[in-house]
């Protein structure tokens, strides 16, 4: 597949973009009073995310990867991840914050009452999915009587003999035919 015209300067340019911002970047850094604490930081944020957070993400994306409604899951885990992404670097710095109105409220306990409100909304869409489903195939196949619902109603339609169920060819409503006295269904 060939690039056309836009295609081509608009890499480019986002390329370009790219140098630039990478170049401020290194610039402020080399400004900064510190280097070596910042470039350390750095290095310890790409240990931590290679190391523990991309592991620890694959390892739960295996785990309920064979789990039914996985997309709910994984949606909860991303809704919860990034609250707690958001949330922690207030938790965790130590000392008080240089600003007071930097951490009003508790934050530890909403982190708490919000993972636990994501937690609870997935497991009530959970059941509400699972019991779905149980209800739409319990109208689709009924259990123990042999034909389904929906092709019981077509043989009906078209007036054809019943097919063999479980109890060795009875149907329900076979027996009660229009010449003993019954529906005919």
């Amino acid at each position: 597949m060939r690039n056309t015209d836009a295609q081509l300067v608009l890499r480019y340019a986002l390329g370009g973009l790219g140098l630039g911002l990478i170049g401020l970047g290194a610039w402020l850094v080399a400004a900064e009073p510190d280097p070596a604490g910042v470039l350390l930081w750095l290095a310890g944020a790409v240990v931590l995310h290679d190391g523990v957070l991309a592991p620890l993400v694959l390892a739960v994306g295996l785990l309920i990867a064979a789990r039914p409604a996985r997309g709910l899951w994984r949606g909860a885990l991303i809704v919860a991840g990034s609250v707690t992404l958001v949330t922690l670097p207030l938790l965790v710095r130590p000392g008080e914050p240089p600003n007071p109105s930097a951490l009003p409220l508790p934050y530890g306990r909403n982190l708490a009452i919000v993972l636990g409100a994501v937690g609870v909304v997935t497991g009530v869409l959970y059941l509400v999915r699972r019991w779905a489903e149980s209800v739409r195939s319990r109208g689709d196949s009924v259990q123990g009587r042999g034909e389904s619902v929906r092709r019981r109603r077509e043989r009906r339609e078209r007036r054809e003999p019943p097919a063999p169920g479980p109890e060795g060819g009875r149907d329900r409503g076979q027996g009660r035919g229009r010449e003993r006295g019954g529906t005919g269904d």
